[in-house]
């Protein structure tokens, strides 16, 4: 289904770009117009010519807009809606990010499972020491 409107545009396209190069622009463009000879007024004169390539240009560019349309509802049916969320979003926890995380990740210290602090850690963390400020004893 998608080749065949696919073709069909090619189709139109190139049917429009003729029709338009044809037609006569004021500096004369590529229009076949030209005085019109006879004086009967016949199907090539300049305003009979402009008519029928203005009707056919508003025509193709109809037809054109339609397989433009079809062409993007048919390539969008066979796709389903994506999240924009990560897969945990709706979990209630927070966001983890699937693959490797980030550098912050990476580097930040993880908490102990248990949440109690491991045998023999002190509970409070000790100052980091300062080079010529005042020392401060850890407790054992």
């Amino acid at each position: 289904m998608q080749t065949v409107l696919i073709v069909i545009h090619l189709m139109v396209v190139l049917a429009l770009i003729g029709v338009v190069l044809i037609q006569r622009s004021e500096g004369g463009g590529l229009g076949i117009g030209g005085g019109g000879g006879g004086g009967a007024g016949g199907f090539f004169t300049a305003r009979g010519t402009a008519n029928v390539l203005t009707r056919a240009t508003a025509i193709l560019a109809v037809i054109f807009f339609i397989t433009s349309l079809s062409l993007t509802i048919v390539a969008g049916l066979g796709r389903a809606p994506r999240s924009i969320l990560p897969a945990n979003q709706g979990q209630g926890g927070p966001v983890v990010p699937q693959s490797g995380g980030s550098i912050l990740d990476q580097i930040r210290p993880q908490a102990p499972q248990g949440g109690d602090a491991p045998q023999g850690a002190p509970s409070t963390p000790a100052a980091p020491a300062v080079p010529g400020g005042p020392q401060v004893p850890q407790s054992q």
